[in-house]
């Protein structure tokens, strides 16, 4: 496979159970070390499911969310092909609550997220311009094998008042990017011109001055 693309040889395998009772709370799943999910897609009828908490936590280390190719067992049954569509986390905690698994046919493209890779460091910042990212994640296109972990994009040329544009991105063999060719990437700007407002405060304070010398001589 090309750079970025994913080994189909690495894919990582998750054991799930059908979750039968629906309205099992996730807090009593959690006390079993279970974590509520659910499958669904063209290839595969939907049903709500559970995955050993800590293991899924640990996968989750070596993959990328919306791009990642997992192989899904159910029950013990044939494995499916699936990436991770939506995860939900506790807003207090931060921890896993629920996760969504995307059911996939590996002949079909799919279009998902991935993120853009900054690589290098401006030039413009360097002279104290600021580095502003307007678009961290774009919309891509591919056969599941052939979807890549994220966009790579060098900002080291990048002078004060340059930008990148995503026709700017090269996307990897296979990927076609849908986002608008004109949309800004990133941009980096002029720093705050404080010489100018002090400058202003200067000549606002001179006509007090030559005041004040006239009532002197006065």
């Amino acid at each position: 496979t090309s750079e970025g693309t994913h080994d189909m040889t690495d894919t990582i395998e998750i054991a799930a159970e059908q979750r039968t009772l629906i309205g099992k709370s996730s807090k009593m799943l959690a006390a079993q070390g279970k974590l509520p999910a659910v499958v669904y897609g063209t290839a595969i009828e939907s049903m709500a499911l559970t995955v050993d908490k800590h293991a899924f936590e640990q996968m989750l280390v070596h993959a990328a969310i919306g791009s990642t190719i997992f192989k899904l067992t159910v029950d013990g049954a044939k494995p499916v092909d699936v990436m991770v569509k939506d995860m939900r986390h506790d807003p207090l905690k931060g921890t896993i609550e629920h996760v969504d698994f995307w059911a996939i046919n590996m002949k079909e493209t799919v279009t998902t997220s991935v993120p853009v890779n900054f690589l290098g460091s401006a030039e413009g910042e360097k002279t104290g311009g600021i580095m502003v990212h307007e678009l961290r994640e774009v919309s891509v296109e591919a056969l599941p094998s052939q979807l890549p972990d994220g966009i790579d994009i060098d900002v080291s040329a990048l002078e004060v008042g340059d930008s990148l544009h995503v026709s700017d991105l090269v996307a990897p063999a296979g990927v076609i990017i849908h986002d608008d060719p004109d949309t800004i990437v990133c941009a980096v700007m002029a720093p705050a011109k404080e010489e100018e407002e002090t400058v202003g405060e200067v000549e606002i304070a001179e006509p007090e001055l030559i005041g004040q010398s006239t009532e002197e001589e006065a």
